[in-house]
This record gives C-alpha cells, sequence and structure tokens, in this order.
C-alpha cells in the first residue's frame, strides 16, 4: 500500500475539526432525520455549525424539569419547535409528599409559546399544573394544534377539556391518563364539532363521570383513522360492542365494565365484535372483570404484545386461560389477586414477554389473603428469558430468589421491587436484603433503574457504587446504616442522573459528598432524612449554578424536611410558593 495515499494521523490539523466540512444543506438534512434527543443533544456540541443546524432543524423538544431551563430561553434557541413534552414536579409528588401549588403551572409556558410558536402542534405534559383557562388559551392559540396529553397532572376539569374538543379543529390524540382533575360531567364528548373527524387517539379510562354514548358512537363512526380507544369504566359491555362494530381498525383498546350481565345474543355479538378486530394489540381496561365474560377476549389475543390488567381484579384460574391465549405478549400489568400461580402461568405461556408490572390489589391491608411472593417472581424468570423490565410489589422475597431470578434474566435494564413492609429481612434467613441488590447490580450490566426495598445495609449502596456503571436512575426508601452508603453511589455511579432518597439516614455529609456530581444529574431528592439547612446552605454557596430548594414544613426546626436539588440554566425560580426556601 502506498503510504502517500492516506494521510498520517499526526498531520490532521485539528483546528479543522472545529467547524463541519458539510455544506449547510446537507448537514441540515442529515440532522432532520436524527430524533432522539439525546443524540441531537451530542450532535449540538460537535462544533458551531452543527449547533447551528441542529438549532434551526429541531422540531420536537423534551424537557424533564419545567425549571431546568425557562420558555424565554428556549424561545431564543430553537425557532421552530412543533412539538414540546414537558415535565414539571417531582416524582414524589404521586406519594403526595410535594404540597398542593408547588408550581409547574403550565401558563407561562404558554405564553411564550402562543409569540413565538403560533404553528406548535403537541403538548405532553406530566405532573404539571393545568387550568382551564391555560386548555382554552392553548385551544384558542394554536390553529393547526393536535396532540394533548396531560399525565399525572392538576388544576383543571372536564370544562378545559370541552374547550379542547370545541376549538381544536385538527385534534388527532387526546390522552388524559391518572389526573388530579375535577370530573364534573361527561358533556365534553358532545363538544367535538359534528364534521370533525381527524381523531387517531382518545383516552379517557381515568375519567369517571357518565359519558354520553351516543356521542361517542357518533365520534368514533365519524374517525375513521382512529386506532387507540380507552374508554372508561361507565362503558357497559352492549355498548362496547357498538363501538368495535364502528372502529374494527383499532390497536389499542381500553374496555369499561366487564360486570353487567349479558343475554346469549348480546355475549355472541360482542365476541364476533373481537373477532373483527384483526389489529389489535393492546387491551387495558376489564373493570370488574369476571370469568363469565373473559373468553370473548379470546379470539382477540393472538397478536396482542400488551395485556393491561392493572384494574382487573382477575383470579389465577381464569388469567391463566386468558394467558394460554396470548402467545405474543411483550408487556404484561397485573394486579397481586393472580397469585403465584398466575405468574407461573406467565413463565409457561410468555415466553417473549420482556416487561412486567405487578401492582398491589390493597396496598394498605396488612392481613392480607392474596399477593404474590418470591415463588412467583422465580417462575416468570425461568420462563420469560428476555424479561428486561420489572416493577413487583410484594410483601416477602429471599436473596436466593433474586440472586436465581436475574440469572435466569440478566438483561434487566430496570428492575424495582418492592417489599411493602419497610425494613423487611430474607424472610427464610432473617438476613438484610444486601447480597439480592447486590446479585443485580452484578450480574445485569445494563442496568439504568433501580428501585431497591426491604432492610438494607450500607453494602448494598457500595454494591451498587462499585457495578451498576451504567445505572440512571436509583429510588431508595427506608434503607441504608450511614452517610457511606450514600457517599459510595454518589462516587461510583458515573451515569447517575437521578437520585430520589426518603425515610433513609443519610445526612450533610452524604448530601455533600455529592459537590462535583450534581451539576451532570437532572435532580436530587432526599425527604425525611437527616439532613440540615445549613447542609443546605453549604450545597448551594459551593454550587450557585443548581436550584437548592427546601420544603418546610409548619413548625419544623433547622431540619430540610423535603430537599429537592436540580441544574438550571434559568437561575432561581421566579413562582416559589411561601413553603419552598430557595437557598
Amino acid at each position: 500500500m502506498n503510504p502517500t495515499l492516506k494521510k498520517p494521523r499526526e498531520s490532521v490539523d485539528l483546528s479543522e475539526l472545529t467547524q463541519s466540512t458539510f455544506p449547510d444543506e446537507v448537514l441540515e438534512k442529515v440532522l432532520s432525520l436524527v430524533q432522539s434527543h439525546k443524540d441531537r443533544n451530542s450532535a449540538s456540541l460537535v462544533c458551531k455549525d452543527w449547533y447551528n443546524a441542529e438549532r434551526w432543524t429541531r422540531t420536537k423538544l423534551f424537557i424533564g424539569n419545567c425549571y431546568s431551563v425557562s420558555p424565554e430561553i428556549v424561545a431564543r434557541r430553537f425557532p421552530k419547535i412543533k412539538s414540546v413534552t414537558l415535565k414539571g414536579k417531582p416524582r414524589f409528588s404521586d406519594f403526595n409528599l410535594v404540597p398542593e401549588n408547588w408550581g409547574a403551572d403550565i401558563q407561562a409556558w404558554l405564553d411564550v409559546f402562543a409569540k413565538v410558536y403560533p404553528f406548535l402542534e403537541e403538548l405532553r405534559l406530566k405532573r404539571m399544573a393545568v387550568s382551564d383557562e391555560s386548555l382554552e388559551f392553548l385551544a384558542k392559540s394554536f390553529h393547526g394544534f393536535k396532540v394533548l396529553s396531560l399525565l399525572s397532572c392538576d388544576g383543571f376539569s372536564t370544562d378545559g377539556i370541552s374547550s379542547i374538543a370545541a376549538h381544536c379543529k385538527s385534534l388527532t390524540e387526546l390522552d388524559i391518563q391518572e389526573n388530579g382533575m375535577d370530573d364534573i360531567s361527561g358533556s365534553w364528548l358532545s363538544c367535538f364539532p359534528d364534521d370533525f373527524a381527524s381523531l387517531e387517539v382518545l383516552n379517557f379510562a381515568s375519567l369517571n363521570s357518565e359519558i354520553s354514548i351516543d356521542a361517542l358512537e357518533r365520534l368514533v363512526s365519524r374517525c375513521k383513522s382512529l386506532r387507540v380507544l380507552k374508554v372508561n369504566k361507565n362503558v357497559t359491555l352492549s355498548q362496547l360492542q357498538r363501538l368495535l362494530v364502528r372502529a374494527p381498525q383499532l390497536i389499542e383498546l381500553g374496555t369499561g365494565c366487564f360486570l353487567p350481565d349479558l343475554t346469549s345474543r348480546q355475549y355472541a355479538e360482542l365476541e364476533s365484535a373481537f373477532s373483527n378486530c384483526k389489529n389489535l394489540h393492546t387491551i387495558s381496561g376489564l373493570w370488574e372483570a369476571t370469568y363469565r365474560y373473559l373468553p370473548v377476549l379470546y379470539a382477540a389475543c393472538a397478536n396482542l404484545t400488551f395485556l393491561n390488567l392493572s384494574y382487573a381484579t382477575i383470579r389465577s384460574g381464569e388469567f391463566s386461560k386468558l394467558l394460554a391465549h396470548c402467545p405474543s405478549l411483550r408487556r404484561l400489568w397485573v394486579l397481586d389477586t393472580v397469585k403465584d400461580e398466575g405468574l407461573e402461568a406467565v413463565g409457561t405461556s410468555c415466553p417473549l414477554l420482556e416487561e412486567l408490572r405487578v401492582f398491589p390489589a390493597d396496598p394498605f391491608e396488612e392481613d392480607i389473603v392474596h399477593g404474590v411472593t418470591e415463588s412467583g417472581f422465580v417462575a416468570v424468570s425461568a420462563g420469560c428469558p428476555k424479561l428486561q423490565y420489572v416493577l413487583y410489589f410484594c410483601r416477602q422475597m429471599t436473596n436466593a430468589a433474586v440472586a436465581t431470578i436475574v440469572r435466569n434474566c440478566p438483561d434487566f435494564t430496570h428492575f424495582r421491587l418492592c417489599i411493602m413492609n419497610p425494613g423487611q429481612p430474607d424472610y427464610m434467613t432473617n438476613e438484610p436484603m444486601d447480597e439480592a441488590f447486590g446479585a443485580v447490580v452484578k450480574t445485569c450490566k445494563k442496568l439504568q433503574r433501580l428501585s431497591v426495598s426491604g432492610l438494607l445495609t450500607d453494602l448494598t449502596f457500595e454494591y451498587i457504587g462499585r457495578y451498576a456503571k451504567n445505572l440512571e436512575t436509583l429510588s431508595v426508601a427506608f434503607a441504608g446504616r450511614s452517610d457511606w452508603g450514600m457517599q459510595c453511589v454518589l462516587e461510583g455511579c458515573s451515569k447517575l442522573r437521578k437520585l430520589e432518597i426518603r425515610d433513609c439516614p443519610f445526612g450533610n455529609a452524604a448530601l455533600l459528598s455529592g459537590l462535583e456530581k450534581y451539576e451532570s444529574m437532572r435532580c436530587l431528592w432526599m425527604s425525611a432524612c437527616s439532613v440540615t439547612m445549613n447542609g443546605c446552605r453549604l450545597l448551594a454557596q459551593e454550587r450557585p449554578r443548581l436550584n437548592v430548594e427546601v420544603i418546610k414544613d409548619e413548625n419544623s426546626d433547622d431540619s430540610a424536611d423535603k430537599l429537592y436539588v436540580y441544574r438550571s440554566v434559568a437561575g432561581p425560580r421566579r413562582d416559589a410558593p411561601p413553603f419552598v426556601v430557595t437557598l
């Protein structure tokens, strides 16, 4: 090979790498094909040309913390945004640990978007404060608006949803999930114009009010592109049958209540309607499902990849029969009423399963008469080697069982084990559960999210810091012995982005050990720990680019009751309520 044909590595002029060698139009065309927000962020850091090209070609924006940046900064950098995903309150607001009126109001963002992005089409909000006035403003300010998703938001009512239905003429998706809203009535369904026919996704499963089934039927009949329909529990089986006849093209279905009695003719019609839904890959709902009517689903189960039974108190026998018709399942959510016997059926019938979530039917009932144990978990792992994501609520577990589970399924990326009795040891040996989570982090090299529970010493956190090198999110409750545990995590987990801690003995030394870490993380949450206001002040002084917020309870002393730390390019927020102390 002639060495003159190849430029030696040593002769490369590094200054040339600071600018792109691509024509602007080529670079912009290439970047317009990049969808991952993480990849786009990385591309924007290559050089000034790439930064500008990425800036002008980005149309979708993901913001994991609404206070990490201001809407004004966003508007200055990205001129062509059409889709925004925005998250607000800390995740522990789901457990009532964040007071009402904490913040995360969407209106300030909408005010800026209306001026800069009148062409905005999509808005996906999670844990944001949303008022009816904001929804009306949204509906009237963005004339081509298409997608609204509200998940775990609060502050609005069905009146706000009525405004969206009445004014968003191009709406394709309306997704309302698990919100703290005022469910006044179901009349919002009648607010869609008579000629409206663009809807592709409609989810109102979490609403409780009665709806006009006639209005829903007319809407479903008009929307020929409807592919996702999830109704609430007030929709009966006979009404569901009429909807399915009008929308056999559905790929995702959330049913209503399975309880009302059907005549033989109605049963046959419902069974026929399900059999005609050839494209279904997701079924959810099934409120109050009973063995009498579950067989109507069988004909639609062959192609199911996701079965969500988190609202169905189904028993192991009927559950096992249903699973026998679902050979293609990748995702399964169930209540612990299926017991270990039901999970054994999962291991037998679902070899392709990748995600399992088992929720407690009665999380606050101590004298439980049903539930799942380590036995069911082991059975699933034995039959489902492709399992990658698990959320498992139980009341007993052993170190040996967890070691077996991860040995059977070493590709876990998300492992969330919740032993519901705080401080519960291995019930067979009475030892701490350290070796269980040690096995998880040693075996599962792709682990990104971990939730720990049970009786845990600092050894668990030593294991996490030493072995969990790809961990991004860690949730801890009622665990640890000293500051050393938290220090091990902060020093060892180089990719950590979110750390959530409650009811642990970690104090100021643990908090301050993360000084070099927090600016590369999205957030830190600590509640009911041993952190003081002085420790929080020291953190704020040493890292002024961090927002250090303390939620103070009434009559509290020097303790920092709830600490929320996050990076921000916008500085301290301007809307903090009196009970939030910004340091």
